[in-house]
């Protein structure tokens, strides 16, 4: 394993800075519980300011929140335990949906709030009367370890989330520049875009987390707005790199044929060497593209319709590229950059609509309702002194893993890892603690551990078990002004902890075993669903909410079939779907402007592709499009190429040889009449 980097370290000394600074003024302050204060130092601190403070901000709402919601449940349904424990749940699956449903930091607001209540409301059924001290010493424990994890976050060597965001962009352009030159040299094959290629879209929705921090980070709160339209560019380019891999196959088989234009290959080439560095500039390359575009007053041919489609599509590439490497500048604080201007006007920024499967969040969240409920009832019954800790952690449990695939996994590693804290805390409070007699000394006797464990927090595949490590052990430490331990006490509460994380473990096993095949079944299902309906125009969308929805859709699929554990069944080219929802928007967009034979002729386009993916969807698996398709995009082509009459005829034909190359994309050319007389080429998004 690799050793925790200087970047490590600084984080972890700042956390056990945050920690102990917290514990010192919790202790001075003389509040009940001040180990609470230190516990939530580990659990908002991270690496990048931004994301310190995001969190703190969310974790003191939601426990203020959480904390009210205690103070009004608890008097009001002390006398009937069952109906408290009903309330209770209601109140985890309720605000636990709302948490799903955000898919943004914000979501942290709802999820702290849903398992806030039971920890501060639970312990207290004995003794109701307290609840309102008790709720407000807890939320001043916490907001003091927030104030505390901010403070030193924001002051102490502060890393800012720009240049976080702009290296990890940088990896994504050197990744997509990749792929843009194997499409663009002519280095591809008649197979669908490859899962690897696809993936680029899931590492797309991993930078939002980034860029959602950037107004939370008073250095990089500036670039907020070019960071939201790198994003939106570096989602367009998958559509257009898509387009492109189905364009430069169709000039393989013209070169094999021994009809293709020589020039438009070297000027792919001249495009892809400059994508990887070479001396050339944007203008040169839009030049020579307009050079090369065929007049559109010029005889149409199907070669002819492929050429003008290609370098409308290289130019799009031209123009978005330029964008993202000087919107990437902007984010990294580069002082060169200079004020920057889109180059791309033509197409809207991708909008912000997200894929929502409201079946499964509501058969995860009552889930975890459910088992909270379910826990309350064994504690009602066992008349266990330490329930209520075994309720409240059995609820932490499912709200933090409750929405996995397969959360049993996870939930084991609370349950081993938990349970370790729980024994490292205990020797040290029954060994250790009772010799130390002033705050210099404990501090000394927890550098060490903490140091180690919290250099590791930042480490992706070991932050679960860090921060269970961390944030249950410095809470199972119970330091407080007078050492007033129990063992008895201890052990009751530990096997209440461990209680918890173990219940919620067996009903993941006996309630969730089905893994991802599943949600990735239904996020394919869904995906065609909306292109049927899209098609069929009985859900008007525009292009901006079918591209984020899409690629949205795409990002939580990608890594589900990365598993390997998915059927073959479900294997799906969610780039080739996304350009087959624009091209099919736009024809509704533009059909409506078209004499009748033409709108007839799309009509019967669009409902082909309607049947199309309707029968995949009812199947549940991608199956070749029917023959008969081909010949109405066919017979459509001929339609308006015939009755041409301005942009909306040209933006239609377009679109048609887009959807004919993305649902066919190693047909034979279609016979077609020449036809004259048009304006300006289209601007169309990558079809």
């Amino acid at each position: 394993m690799k050793l925790p980097s200087a970047r490590d370290w600084l984080f972890s000394t700042k956390a056990f800075t945050a920690a102990m600074l917290a514990l010192y003024v919790a202790l001075a302050m003389d509040l009940p519980r001040p180990y609470w204060a230190m516990t939530t130092v580990y659990v908002v601190s991270h690496p990048l300011t931004g994301a310190t403070t995001s969190k703190a901000l969310y974790r003191m709402l939601g426990t203020l929140i959480g904390a009210t919601g205690a103070v009004v449940l608890v008097p009001t349904f002390v006398s009937a335990p069952e109906l408290l424990s009903i309330a209770v749940a209601a109140w985890i699956g309720g605000l636990l949906y709302l948490s799903l449903l955000d898919r943004t930091p914000r979501s942290y607001v709802f999820m702290l709030a849903a398992y806030t209540l039971p920890i501060i409301a639970l312990p207290t059924v004995t003794a109701p009367e307290t609840i309102f001290d008790v709720a407000l010493a807890r939320s001043e424990e916490i907001i003091l370890g927030i104030l505390c994890a901010s403070l030193v976050g924001a002051v102490v060597f502060p890393v800012s989330v720009g240049p976080a965001l702009a290296a990890r962009v940088g990896g994504w352009l050197r990744d997509a520049g990749a792929w843009a030159g194997e499409v663009l040299r002519g280095e591809v094959t008649d197979e669908a875009v490859p899962l690897v290629r696809q993936k680029l879209a899931a590492d797309v929705a991993a930078l939002d987390a980034l860029i959602m921090q950037l107004a939370h980070d008073p250095e990089a709160r500036a670039f907020a707005r070019e960071a939201g339209e790198l994003r939106g560019r570096l989602l367009l380019l998958l559509p257009v790199l898509s387009s492109l891999n189905d364009r430069m196959r169709a000039i393989t088989r013209e070169e094999a044929m021994g009809s293709a234009r020589d020039d438009l290959v070297a000027l792919a080439r001249e495009i892809a060497d400059w994508i990887g560095g070479a001396p050339d500039t944007p203008e040169r390359l839009r030049a020579r593209i307009a050079e090369l575009t065929p007049d559109p007053g010029a005889p149409r041919g199907w070669p002819s319709l492929l050429h003008a489609n290609l370098c409308a599509r290289l130019k799009e590439l031209v123009d978005l590229w330029q964008d993202c490497l000087a919107l990437r500048r902007q984010v990294a604080g580069d002082p060169a950059a200079g004020h920057w201007a889109p180059v791309l006007h033509h197409r809207p920024v991708i909008g912000t609509a997200r894929h929502h499967d409201h079946g499964l969040l509501l058969f995860s969240t009552a889930s975890a309702a459910l088992a909270t409920l379910t826990a309350s009832l064994i504690w009602i019954a066992s008349g266990w002194p330490g329930g209520a800790n075994f309720v409240a952690m059995a609820a932490v449990a499912c709200c933090f893993f409750g929405a996995q695939d397969r959360p049993a996994p996870f939930l084991w590693m609370m349950v081993v890892w938990g349970t370790t804290a729980q024994v490292i805390a205990g020797v040290l409070l029954f060994t250790v603690v009772p010799q130390i007699h002033d705050f210099a000394m404990l501090v000394l006797v927890l550098v060490l551990p903490f140091l180690l464990v919290g250099a590791l927090i930042p480490r992706p595949e070991l932050g679960l078990v860090t921060l269970l490590l961390a944030a249950t052990g410095s809470g199972s430490l119970s330091v407080q002004s007078h050492y007033n331990a129990d063992f008895t006490v201890y052990v009751n509460e530990s096997l209440a902890v461990t209680g918890g994380f173990l219940f919620a473990w067996i009903w993941a096993l006996a309630t969730k075993p089905f893994g991802a095949e599943i949600t990735a079944r239904r996020l394919v299902r869904s995906g065609w669903a909306d292109l049927a309906a899209c098609a069929a125009g009985t859900r008007l969308q525009d292009h901006r909410v079918l591209v984020s929805r899409t690629l949205d859709r795409l990002g939580l699929l990608i890594p589900r079939l990365a598993s390997g554990t998915i059927d073959d069944g479900l294997a799906t080219d969610g780039l080739r779907d996304l350009r087959i929802g624009y091209n099919v928007l736009d024809l509704q967009r533009d059909r409506r402007a078209l004499p009748g034979a033409a709108k007839d002729a799309i009509n019967a386009v669009l409902e082909g592709v309607a049947g199309h993916f309707r029968t995949q969807q009812k199947a549940g698996a991608a199956l070749l499009p029917p023959a008969g398709l081909l010949d109405h995009v066919d017979e459509a082509i001929r339609a308006v190429l015939a009755q041409r009459a301005g942009q909306a005829a040209d933006n239609a034909l377009q679109a048609l040889v887009g959807l004919r190359q993305a649902l066919f994309p190693g047909a034979a050319a279609p016979l077609l009449p020449p036809a004259r007389g048009a304006v300006d080429p289209p601007l169309l998004a990558a079809e």
